[in-house]
């Protein structure tokens, strides 16, 4: 081949230095000149004007190409003449198949994109960057809500999903060291940027403000944090004291239990001296929405009430519906006052049993400097808990009388040889145990100087424990609330409650991995917009009949993958994994409930456009795209 490539033109010697056009006979004499050059018709071809050393090598290169293109091709005739089914083919002309996690990504990311919430992002954080502080967010959120992963491991759960073809960057452009760069472009602008992520959401949607609650949880930290005004020791319910932790504060509405409006705390931080932070930021969101503040009730529980706080509400013009703390006198014997009998005069509940409610109206007074207020208030008996209390104590007495029996049986020993000592032991039991107030014992010696343990129960004091189980007191300002509508909103707290468990567990907001404040701050934005979008996506699906949490959701879909196939020359395609049904048609309603996005939005990419085809009314059979080709 080579041969015939070199003696396929007629070549001349032409003098250097001449024209590069063929010639019959020189124009002019020239001087003698070496002749180093050689020269053909073809020579205005780039190859041909080359040294013959370089012709042989390109002449030889591109015979050993045809050789081994040739091997190839043979190669491949003779595993296809093998195949003998069609999925022998697919499988001889593949080079490559990889599955990439699609999941509810395309849900999630249309309302994301419905909030605005990269837009958003950006106007708050610009940087020249490729890839901008909106689209980190993005994905930060969307890792949060699929597979929560710390930041040096965002990147590796990029590249297996179809998200980076969404936000249009490779997903070696997200590294711990720009995911941190965004959290510290994040930190000075938490509290804007949620606020209109929030408004943006409160609008498009319509959730209902006339009823928000409002709690604090602890978050629990691990690690050092020598500088932080955040992380501290403190109390909190269900949480050792012993512990590092943060607080937030958070309001939800109680239409679909939408975070509206949240407020990191020290760990140190009372709950009560938060209300009136919280008092002047709902005014503020409140004002933003439109909304008339006198129309909006505002539930707590008893840890966010107390004298001047219940003047603070009317002083804002608030109303609010919460537990009074049983900490005045005036209170205590509030609910101590009625009878069983007044008690049950007034149900709550349709249930009537040891599972109902009942209520008894009365006037709670608050008193605090030289002013004095007088609010509406219920004292509320609760089947389930008095059930609850009882069965706890009848447990706790259980024990002390154990550990009573235990002393009693180490009488004659060393430190037990005494009336007094025997006394003494008794009585430390009795101060280490819950219903020890209820519990009396006494040691006495008997004629032969051995000291006996005698120990009954106090049944007056009993009594008087009997009489307040199930029972707390309620307060509010608002007129037009009847007592069974104070109970089931108040019940109704639950909500917020439940978000603090999404919040927790399902987005797994610790660890935090972060030892700064201002990206502690900036984790805390990120989770709370994925809590939002949890709790959008919820409420949307239950108004589209879809009577399933989001988690719920997510593993429902969590199958759909998109199937990259590079075949042996070197071209692609992309194929959606098979798709229930099901999974069909709640897809549809999700798209129905979340509205499409503006149309504003970034152009679509093939994974978008592949997503359409299987939704579009004319989709292929329930096998999925990839049996509707086989079909074909």
């Amino acid at each position: 081949m080579v041969v015939l490539v070199m003696l396929s033109s007629p070549w001349r010697v032409t003098p250097s230095g001449s024209s590069s056009q063929p010639a019959l006979l020189p124009a002019a004499p020239v001087a003698a000149q070496p002749l180093d050059v050689w020269q053909s018709p073809y020579a205005t071809v780039p190859w041909f004007s080359r040294s013959l050393r370089a012709r042989w090598q390109w002449a030889w290169c591109s015979a050993q190409q045809w050789l081994k293109a040739g091997q190839a091709w043979l190669l491949l005739g003779v595993r296809l003449s093998t195949c003998r089914t069609l999925a022998d083919l697919i499988g001889v002309l593949t080079r490559r198949c990889v599955g990439r996690y699609l999941g509810a990504l395309p849900v999630l990311y249309a309302l994301l994109e419905r909030l605005q919430v990269r837009g958003i992002i950006n106007r708050y954080c610009p940087t020249a960057s490729p890839v901008d502080h909106g689209t980190v967010v993005v994905v930060l959120v969307l890792n949060r809500l699929i597979a929560p992963r710390p930041l040096y491991h965002v990147m590796d759960w990029l590249a297996g999903t179809v998200l980076s073809d969404y936000v249009g960057m490779p997903a070696a452009k997200f590294n711990d060291d720009r995911l941190g760069r965004t959290l510290d472009a994040l930190a000075d602008h938490a509290q804007a940027i949620w606020q209109d992520i929030a408004s943006q959401a409160l609008l498009r949607y319509r959730i209902d403000l006339s009823v928000l609650f409002y709690d604090l949880t602890a978050l629990v930290m691990t690690g050092e944090y020598p500088d932080s005004d955040l992380v501290d020791y403190g109390f909190a319910h269900n949480t050792p004291s012993d512990k590092q932790k943060a607080k937030l504060g958070l309001v939800v509405t109680s239409d679909g239990g939408i975070p509206c409006l949240f407020q990191p705390w020290a760990g140190r931080t009372a709950d009560r001296a938060t209300v009136h932070q919280n008092m002047e930021a709902l005014q503020t969101l409140l004002k933003g929405q439109g909304c008339d503040t006198q129309q909006v009730l505002i539930v707590g529980d008893s840890a966010n009430l107390n004298s001047e706080l219940a003047l603070a509400y009317a002083d804002h013009h608030l109303k609010y519906l919460a537990g009074v703390p049983l900490v005045e006198k005036a209170h205590r014997s509030l609910v101590r006052t009625p009878t069983e009998r007044e008690l049950y005069r007034q149900p709550l509940t349709d249930d009537h049993g040891p599972t109902g409610y009942w209520g008894w109206a009365c006037e709670v007074p608050f008193a605090h400097g030289s002013r004095c207020v007088t609010h509406r208030g219920l004292v509320v008996l609760s089947g389930p808990m008095r059930t609850a209390l009882r069965r706890s104590r009848a447990q706790h007495l259980h024990g002390l009388f154990a550990a009573l029996r235990e002393v009693q049986s180490k009488i004659g020993r060393k430190r037990y040889c005494t009336a007094i000592e025997v006394q003494r032991r008794a009585e430390t039991q009795l101060r280490h145990s819950s219903v020890g107030k209820l519990v009396r014992v006494e040691a006495l010696s008997t004629p032969d100087g051995l000291p006996t343990l005698h120990w009954w129960i106090d049944r007056p004091t009993l009594a008087e424990a009997m009489r307040a189980d199930g029972r707390y007191l309620l307060a509010t300002n608002d007129p037009h609330l009847t007592p069974t509508q104070m109970l089931a909103r108040y019940r109704d707290k639950d909500a917020v409650e439940k978000r603090f468990r999404v919040f927790k567990q399902n987005l797994r907001v610790r660890p935090l991995f972060v030892h700064s404040d201002e990206r502690l701050r900036a984790l805390l934005l990120i989770n709370l917009i994925a809590l939002l979008a949890y709790s959008l996506l919820e409420r949307q699906a239950q108004q589209q009949g879809v009577c399933l949490t989001t988690r719920r959701i997510l593993d429902q879909l969590s199958n759909l993958q998109v199937i990259e196939i590079e075949a042996c020359d070197g071209s692609r395609t992309q194929l959606l994994s098979d798709i229930t049904p099901d999974q069909r048609r709640l897809l549809i309603r999700l798209r129905q409930g979340l509205e499409p996005p503006a149309p504003a939005s970034p152009a679509s990419t093939p994974v978008r456009l592949l997503l359409e085809r299987c939704l579009s009314p004319a989709a292929p059979p329930p096998g999925g795209l990839l049996g509707a080709a086989a079909a074909r």
